[in-house]
């Protein structure tokens, strides 16, 4: 909906990039990495809310509407109001059914329609906020979306400061200077696990260049 699209745009120009790029320090390297279309896929780690709209924040406002978060729907949806229309009209997240509940074909069916649509993902696959500055067990969801869409590139970014900035449960944001080290494609494998461990390597290798590393 052309609506939704101007108040996204709206929300990142008047909001969120003037918090992010201002009071933010953000040390973005390897930017020619980011896919300037889609079908793809950014790999995040994932310590806070603000990795999200920092992620987002990287890339103009003419291409903000082809970037999708994929977001967990009982956090962002099961209470509806307010958080769930920032989600759905300013985010626009594409929910994750985490019940356990959903077949595969359900539960990346929003995944493939914005692939379809040559968008880009954002996903975190920890599945959830971690301790910050602390990387959790990697999932295998990024691998399933991918063996149905070969075709779509996976860029590997590692986030380093903001699980300080906003940790989980604060709703304080503290300026922190920032990490945002973007790597290069990172290529399909046969099966799950060597996916799995080529996406814990480039977080590892990427994570040496984080040089808030030694700030905090």
């Amino acid at each position: 909906m052309l609506i939704n699209r101007i108040i996204k745009i709206l929300f990142f120009a008047l909001l969120v990039k003037p918090v992010v790029l201002i009071l933010l320090g953000l040390n973005v390297r390897g930017r020619p990495n980011l896919p300037d279309k889609g079908p793809a896929i950014l790999v995040a780690n994932h310590n806070s809310h603000l990795d999200t709209l920092v992620l987002m924040s990287l890339y103009p406002l003419s291409q903000i509407h082809r970037i999708r978060p994929v977001a967990a729907a009982d956090y962002f949806l099961q209470k509806g109001g307010f958080l769930a229309w920032l989600a759905l009209t300013c985010i626009g997240i594409i929910p994750m059914d985490r019940s356990g509940s959903a077949d595969r074909d359900s539960l990346f069916k929003g995944c493939h329609e914005a692939l379809d649509n040559d968008q880009i993902l954002i996903l975190f696959p920890e599945g959830s906020r971690g301790q910050p500055e602390q990387m959790s067990k990697i999932k295998k969801g990024v691998f399933y979306v991918l063996k149905e869409r070969p075709d779509t590139k996976v860029i590997p970014v590692m986030l380093h400061g903001l699980g300080r900035a906003l940790p989980r449960n604060e709703a304080l944001f503290v300026p922190f200077n920032c990490d945002v080290i973007i790597g290069e494609e990172i290529p399909m494998t046969e099966k799950s696990p060597a996916f799995v461990a080529a996406i814990a390597a480039a977080f590892e290798q990427l994570s040496e260049y984080c040089i808030t590393q030694n700030q905090l």
